[in-house]
């Protein structure tokens, strides 16, 4: 007797409620599928199906049997799919999510780079500044960035990310430079409301002093939803923008662009991987998020 055959087989007809349907979908006939249910029955001394000409239903013991026999079908399937990626190369579509403007400048070429060494692998990649659920809309990972607060997501460090006031020489000359985040009250900010303290107050800049979080509320003439935007605002000395230092590390470097309040930086945001909380990760993902472990250590390091 196959106790692993017929363990599946169990666990289907209790999952489909048919035995007629469970055989159509393990590929033997109904008759079979009987055999194996009723030779599982005869090893454990139990019965676990009630039939009748007209109805199919579970035993107390049946149902017991049901969920424990379920979740070692599952590791077993997990097992197996781990045993066999490891000796073989990642294959398959890889479906992920990041950022508009990080997605355009960073992940891109860092894609192109995945695709060169994993032959085997496809890619999607759609950029949107919305958060995505990644179970309901079937994405195998994103790449977020600032602080992260899903918890049901395993979450993978990329790069530390700073994000930064940041204004022309031209404006600091002309409205003068601040010293501290409250003074931003009697500036011209370019409000990105993709940044801000919450999700619901996008009119609020966080900072930090001696180790403790506080946000002070900005206003300013422009206002739009895109770093890169409020960044070229910024360029144009229409005031100061808070952006991701990704956006801004050229024009810093070139001088046209001052960066502001560093002291006061919150610490602790980064770019992260994250994808769902799954026993055994495929090897499409895990060898993505490892090169972007590597890509990102020279790019960004």
């Amino acid at each position: 007797m196959d106790v692993l055959t017929s363990m599946r087989t169990y666990a289907t007809v209790v999952a489909s409620g048919s035995f007629t349907v469970a055989a159509g979908r393990l590929g033997i006939s109904k008759s079979l599928a009987s055999k194996y249910v009723g030779q599982l029955e005869a090893r454990l001394g139990i019965r676990l199906l009630h039939r009748t000409t007209r109805k199919l239903s579970v035993t107390e013991s049946g149902q017991a049997y049901y969920l424990r026999c379920r979740q070692l079908l599952e590791d077993f399937d997990e097992l197996e799919a781990a045993a066999m990626d490891q000796q073989k190369a990642p294959q398959g579509h890889l479906r992920a999510s990041a950022p508009t403007n990080f997605g355009e400048m960073y992940l891109t070429p860092a894609v192109a780079g995945y695709l060169d060494e994993q032959p085997g692998v496809s890619v999607e990649l759609v950029l949107t500044d919305r958060y995505v659920d990644l179970v309901d809309e079937g994405f195998d990972l994103a790449v977020r960035i600032g602080e992260l607060a899903d918890s049901s997501l395993i979450a993978r460090r990329l790069a530390p990310m700073h994000i930064t006031a940041v204004a022309s020489p031209a404006y600091l000359a002309r409205a003068g430079t601040p010293r501290h985040p409250r003074e931003l009250a009697a500036h011209q900010c370019i409000v990105d409301t993709n940044v801000g303290a919450n999700a619901g107050t996008k009119d609020r800049w966080p900072f930090q002093e001696a180790g403790q979080r506080f946000s002070v509320r900005v206003n300013g003439r422009f206002r739009v939803n895109n770093a890169l935007a409020a960044r070229d605002m910024a360029l144009r000395g229409h005031g100061i923008a808070l952006c991701p230092a990704f956006v801004t590390a050229e024009t810093l470097r070139g001088g046209h662009l001052q960066r502001l309040l560093p002291e006061f930086e919150l610490e602790g945001h980064g770019i992260y991987a994250v994808y769902p909380h799954h026993r055994h990760l495929a090897a499409k993902t895990r060898s993505f998020v490892d090169f972007l472990m590597g890509y990102y250590r020279e790019a960004l390091g």
